[in-house]
């Protein structure tokens, strides 16, 4: 069986950081209780009922429309601490439209809904650890979180191992966004070079021509080069 390794408390952004105001009603007020992982929470339940879909992947054929915005492409592998392909994973992504707008009757912001994005996908990764989706890139939004305060565009991912208890969740930057120096969020992250994994990368390898511009995100679940997640 395979162990799984604490992280790097340098990776992982504190779960109490003033700047970021909610964490200050999320985090425990004491010392937590490590509960080893049994047999049992490592080999199952599997996730969900049913296989990804044939269209799960790309966020811009799931309605009789087209969406409205920039068509993107986000692709990468999934790895372990040894930059081995992790296979047969289910990675999941969820985003804001491109007018900075989830697909959530929660979500107030005074921007357009597009009925044409639902602003959610998945796909199950391949041998190599591959995952690919076509997307449209998100918008920037405004928060309560301070005064003026605005999200830099991100896409939310979800990677799930072989239970919901190995479960990775994180969010994806674009290069050369201003607003990254502004995010609590983003800042969070104690490590300079962590965060900068969390900054997806233009990969013209990935493009395709005349139809959508290509990023790299690779996962990395532990180890030295981990990917920081949310806790």
């Amino acid at each position: 069986m395979r162990t799984y390794r604490r992280p790097d408390p340098a990776v992982l952004p504190p779960n109490d950081h003033p700047p970021y105001r909610s964490t200050a009603l999320r985090h425990p007020r004491e010392p937590l209780v490590i509960i080893p992982q049994t047999l049992s929470e490592l080999t199952g339940p599997v996730y969900g009922h049913q296989a990804p879909g044939p269209l799960d992947h790309d966020l811009t054929r799931q309605h009789p429309g087209a969406p409205l915005g920039e068509r993107i492409v986000v692709a990468g592998r999934v790895l372990d601490e040894d930059d081995r392909p992790v296979s047969d994973t289910v990675v999941e992504v969820w985003q804001a439209n491109a007018a900075g707008r989830y697909a959530h009757r929660a979500d107030t912001h005074d921007a357009s809904v597009d009925p044409n994005f639902s602003g959610a996908g998945r796909v199950r990764t391949n041998g190599a650890g591959r995952f690919r989706f076509v997307t449209i890139k998100p918008g920037a939004y405004p928060w309560q979180n301070h005064e003026n305060a605005w999200r830099p565009a991100h896409i939310h991912f979800s990677v799930f191992g072989p239970s919901f208890l190995t479960r990775l969740v994180t969010q994806m930057y674009f290069p050369g966004d201003p607003l990254l120096g502004l995010d609590p969020i983003f800042n969070a992250v104690p490590d300079v070079d962590a965060r900068h994994r969390l900054v997806a990368r233009f990969d013209l390898a990935e493009t395709e021509p005349g139809v959508a511009l290509g990023y790299r995100f690779d996962i990395v679940l532990r180890g030295r080069d981990e990917t920081p997640r949310e806790e």
